[in-house]
């Protein structure tokens, strides 16, 4: 990888050396405080923040460039910090504006502890990448967009993962978006993303041309999409791919599971599947135990102290 720091001490730290193993990193993607708990206790070693997810979740709006770089930082710093071991990578979207807009948006990602994000090069009033329709700005602006999260990593002394998407392969075509990727490695960033690959020798082809330098690559793993790719955990290590993302795992078993439910309701009855979970489950996946452990300690702390000191 391009930016070499001392690993393991920083939110940044940990995600490359995650990508120093060799080995593909799962990162399933997580919107709110529940979902990325339940992907904890799952036991993943990195965590994807879901722009879409977090457009449906916090602002109940389709992913269509309407969140804020404010919505976003609040909703990545509480994720991150519920575990700051387990590394988070977020969705930037277009860095929300102008290069000097990139730069806020990196400074904020990486005081509130975010491992690594994606910056890519759609119009700031973006869309989905499995979307039709998307536009895609000129090479220098997605290039200043780049450079900007360089510099703010650079003068914060941060190790920060930069990760250059482009979703210009359905705009501009394959050798555009691959020459858009190895010209922001050039400017600084850690890894390659190209967004809705549809065959397999693109995938191998975008692969190979960062095989041997250094630069993983990541692949968006879209359940249901009828624009990308489908592939296997196990295919992802074939094809030496360094990080898949997975965003709707979460999302997808909550529309059906909720609307199910929903459904039971409106009709008269309960799902019988939600009497088999106490809410002392939930709670315990939540963090109930250790702060109610944190509870326990600071009381006799203060028991201890009265009795010291009568």
């Amino acid at each position: 990888m391009s930016h070499q720091q001392e690993q393991g001490s920083s939110p940044g730290g940990r995600l490359r050396e995650l990508l120093a193993n060799g080995k593909t990193l799962i990162c399933p993607g997580v919107y709110d405080g529940f979902s990325a708990r339940m992907a904890l206790a799952a036991g993943f070693k990195c965590l994807y923040m879901t722009g879409a997810g977090v457009s449906m979740s916090r602002i109940g709006m389709a992913d269509l460039g309407l969140t804020t770089q404010t919505e976003m930082v609040e909703t990545a710093g509480m994720i991150a910090n519920i575990d700051p071991k387990t590394p988070l990578i977020a969705d930037a979207d277009t860095g929300y504006g102008t290069a000097i807009n990139v730069a806020r948006t990196v400074e904020r990602y990486i005081t509130v502890g975010v491992a690594g994000f994606h910056l890519e090069d759609q119009v700031v009033t973006k869309k989905c990448g499995h979307l039709k329709g998307k536009e895609c700005v000129n090479l220098g602006e997605y290039l200043s967009r780049i450079k900007a999260a360089v510099e703010v990593r650079k003068r914060r002394n941060s190790d920060i993962v930069i990760i250059a998407r482009t979703d210009s392969l359905a705009t501009q075509g394959f050798d555009e978006a691959l020459h858009r990727l190895k010209a922001a490695v050039k400017a600084g960033a850690d890894v390659a993303f190209l967004e809705a690959i549809k065959t397999e020798e693109q995938l191998e082809t975008y692969c190979a041309a960062f095989r041997g330098t250094g630069v993983p690559t990541l692949f968006n793993m879209v359940q249901g999409s009828t624009v990308g790719l489908k592939i296997t955990p196990k295919q992802a290590e074939e094809y030496g791919l360094g990080i898949v993302i997975y965003p709707g795992l979460c999302l997808v078993p909550a529309y059906l599971g909720i609307t199910s439910a929903l459904k039971s309701l409106k009709d008269g009855t309960l799902e019988e599947s939600c009497e088999k979970v106490p809410p002392q489950e939930i709670f315990q996946v939540c963090g109930m135990n250790e702060i109610q452990e944190l509870d326990r300690e600071v009381n006799e702390w203060v028991q201890e102290f009265e009795k010291d000191n009568e």
